[in-house]
């Protein structure tokens, strides 16, 4: 019998959303389905799509989505520091799944030891209990202007000794020359742990693009283990939702189960969190989805939903200047389905007092002692009878409850308090009326809401209802967890078919070669 397999591996990327996040998941599934203890790390994320887990810390979206690929409930050890940008200049910092403060480029500059240690401490505990760690590297380790306080590529790489492969998009055009350039422009130590490239995302004949290929190895010394084909079918739990257009659909859904389609608009705010509540609805039949940032495009519209933000001032005053805050009165006068989730909920109240996420994101210079800032007081949308006030220690916690008779889970993460409200309850949680529901018009705190399906199928019934849409019947059986799975199985079965599995797991157990080519670059 031979040796288990035991040992890292990195998957950097040429760009951000050049596939690292659904890589990595391949790649851990495809171990799972071997039998392989193997778990998930991003050493650092930064992204507003987060989830908690089940002893209350944030990670972001995508390593839980990694964790599940392994078999693994969600764990803040797969993603010790998040970062959750709440302005241009400004990001809420989250370490080991706690907010422990909000920080510019400088501020983090001066924590850079600190979370080396943390990184360093919770990578090293993988690695000691499960066989393979898969490491994701965070946006691309080119951008050698950040590498001295780099944690999560060739920082990480270098640190822990793991060998790297870099992901590159074909579908952006110009692949070759990015995977070239990224090892070109490094150190001749971080290029020593470049051990080969990934190819994402093609099209067409791979005869085509083989010759490139052969000269990319002629380049750099180094070869290409897989071109991984383009797959119309991944879509679900995408990393951030920034690379989205306005107007694009999200989604694959099937045809009508009955003869009418339900359509949604899923308001796209600036500094939007937790793009991925609207997902669940795009896996039903029928059910389209599509993002929006102009009043027009909520026309026509059977559901308008405002989805989390990370600054909820800031996109309710956006809200306003584009028109789309009219907009939504107008919905509300016409009885014409409204849902606001997290942010968006309280967009739709009456009142908001702001004293924490604002002022955080304001930053120093504008709000040098927070603690004797007074807080930001706007009006709400009045759509609900509804005040909203922030206060500290942010929530964040898994939930479940009902909505009638139908079960439902999710979670929350807030720093906003209820603290007067006029309107019915929505929901049960924890024994505990949450969220308000007025006619047309839903509110709730709770994220990954819609995933519950029969919930989902209940209440999308009374949507139709509402918006005239006599002939959508919601289809029996629709499970987004069983989606989510066959997403998963997909990617692993690109991974077995389309990668060099042998290499792979030797890169795996033995690292990079020794004596890969430095390329020489004028310095």
């Amino acid at each position: 019998m031979s040796a288990p397999l035991r040992g890292a591996l990195l998957i950097a990327g040429t760009t951000s959303d050049a596939g690292k996040s659904v890589v990595v998941a391949g790649i851990c599934r495809m171990l799972a389905r071997r039998g392989v203890r193997v778990a998930p790390f991003k050493a650092q994320n930064m992204s507003n799509n987060s989830v908690v887990t089940l002893d209350g810390g944030e990670i972001g979206r995508a390593q839980a989505l990694q964790a599940r690929a392994c078999g693994l409930e969600p764990s803040v050890r797969f993603n010790p520091v998040l970062l959750k940008p709440g302005s241009d200049r400004r990001s809420q910092l989250v370490v080991r799944g706690k907010a422990v403060g909000t920080v510019g480029a400088r501020d983090y500059f001066t924590r850079r030891q600190e979370l080396r240690e943390v990184v360093a401490a919770e990578l090293a505990s993988l690695r000691d209990e499960f066989d393979v760690v898969v490491c994701e590297g965070a946006g691309s380790p080119a951008e050698i202007n950040l590498r001295a306080t780099d944690l999560a590529n060739m920082g990480l790489a270098r640190a822990a000794d793991i060998p790297v492969l870099v992901v590159g998009d074909i579908d952006r055009g110009g692949v070759l020359a990015h995977l070239f350039g990224t090892v070109a422009v490094l150190e001749p130590e971080d290029q020593q742990l470049i051990a080969g490239f990934l190819v994402n995302k093609f099209r067409g004949d791979v005869s085509l693009l083989q010759p490139g290929l052969d000269q990319l190895v002629a380049l750099t010394g180094r070869p290409t283990l897989g071109v991984l084909p383009f797959a119309e079918d991944l879509w679900l739990d995408a990393e951030d939702s920034l690379g989205t257009i306005s107007g694009a659909p999200v989604g694959r859904p099937g045809p009508p189960h009955s003869t009418d389609w339900l359509t949604v608009a899923a308001v796209r705010l600036p500094r939007i969190s937790n793009s991925t509540d609207i997902e669940a609805l795009a896996c039903e039949p029928g059910v389209s989805v599509r993002w929006a940032d102009s009043p027009h495009q909520l026309a026509t519209a059977d559901l308008v939903i405002i989805p989390g933000s990370k600054a909820t001032i800031s996109d309710l005053n956006w809200l306003r200047a584009n028109g789309i805050a009219d907009a939504l009165r107008a919905r509300a006068i016409a009885g014409r389905p409204v849902l606001g989730i997290c942010g968006g909920y309280q967009m739709l109240g009456a009142r908001i007092v702001d004293g924490v996420e604002h002022t955080a994101a304001m930053g120093a210079a504008d709000a040098p002692d927070s603690a004797t800032t007074r807080p930001c007081v706007v009006d709400g949308l009045g759509l609900l009878d509804l005040e909203i006030e922030f206060a500290d220690p942010k929530i964040a916690r898994q939930v479940s409850g009902i909505a009638g008779a139908d079960p439902l889970h999710g979670y929350e993460i807030h720093h906003g308090r209820v603290t007067r409200t006029a309107d019915p309850a929505w929901l049960t949680i924890d024994g505990d009326p949450e969220g308000s529901a007025r006619e047309a018009i839903w509110g709730t705190h709770v994220h990954g809401l819609l995933e519950s399906d029969e919930f989902r199928r209940t209440w999308l019934t009374e949507v139709a209802a509402r918006a005239g849409r006599t002939g959508f019947v919601v289809a029996p059986g629709t499970s987004v967890a069983d989606v989510r799975s066959a997403q998963l199985d997909l990617l692993a079965d690109l991974v077995e078919k389309h990668v060099d599995l042998a290499a792979l797991d030797q890169l795996i157990s033995d690292g990079a070669p020794a004596g890969l080519p430095v390329i020489r670059t004028a310095r």
